[in-house]
């Protein structure tokens, strides 16, 4: 379907430009495939200089909705759930969400999630569910390490869900909570062990698709982070993503 023309005539047209197109494939009239016009034709087509156009196409680009397949050739495309997800991380951390505020969608999510993926997950969800524990055995005492497989373990539950709505309503929280894990190790001994008991748990229910048991112990999980946050003096009501509010619970005492 071909892109309709629209004469614009603002401040910051390249907003425009991008804004335009964006609506026109929210709204079907451009469908992912679709092939659009040269630069210089869509500088004709708005009414812009050919810079304009440039600079809105890279605001697409940069959000997954358009890609290119040589360079100078560009179609729709949806964007993917990392890009998405990545833009509502930022969104979080500008408004400065506490750790509170995120655990309180998590405690709704984290065991729904777990709850659909022992009614749907396939041989690839566990193979893969089964490699992150092993590599999270593997990462103890490596504090960045085991946030990052920490981070993917609820990822790939939520993945085996098979809902993307889930999926991307709680990547940003869960991407922003988990980070607290780091924090918690150094001051909490036994967070890992704990933290493994957990998604071994959790692991088995999935496979053997027992929902009510995935769902108990993915909310005994998250209950747990909970406890150990404040059980090493971390403020639960300071902005998780702030530096500042990091390094003063930590000099809080215990």
């Amino acid at each position: 379907m071909p892109l309709k023309p629209k004469h614009l005539r603002v401040q910051h047209a390249y907003e425009q430009v991008s804004t335009e197109i964006e609506a026109q494939i929210l709204n079907a009239s451009l469908k992912p495939g679709d092939r659009l016009p040269g630069e210089v034709e869509m500088a004709s087509m708005f009414n812009v200089n050919r810079s304009t156009v440039r600079e809105g196409i890279r605001r697409l680009e940069s959000e997954g909705f358009v890609r290119r397949i040589s360079p100078r050739k560009l179609v729709v495309s949806i964007p993917r759930m990392a890009e998405l997800s990545s833009r509502q991380t930022r969104a979080l951390s500008m408004l400065d969400v506490t750790f509170e505020e995120l655990w309180n969608v998590a405690i709704a999510t984290e065991p729904l999630a777990a709850e659909l993926a022992a009614k749907h997950a396939d041989a690839d969800d566990m193979a893969a569910l089964d490699e992150i524990h092993r590599a999270l055995v593997a990462a103890e005492g490596q504090g960045q390490a085991t946030v990052e497989i920490d981070t993917a373990f609820h990822s790939r539950v939520a993945a085996a869900s098979k809902n993307r709505v889930l999926q991307l309503a709680r990547e940003p929280i869960g991407f922003l909570l988990y980070s607290g894990v780091d924090v918690l190790i150094p001051k909490l001994p036994q967070a890992m062990s704990r933290q493994l008991v957990a998604h071994h748990h959790i692991i088995e229910a999935i496979r053997g698709k027992d929902a009510d048991t995935a769902r108990l112990w993915m909310t005994r999980h998250i209950d747990d982070f909970m406890r150990g946050y404040l059980h090493a003096g971390l403020p639960i009501d300071e902005p998780i993503a702030s530096p500042a509010g990091r390094l003063a619970g930590l000099s809080q005492p215990s």
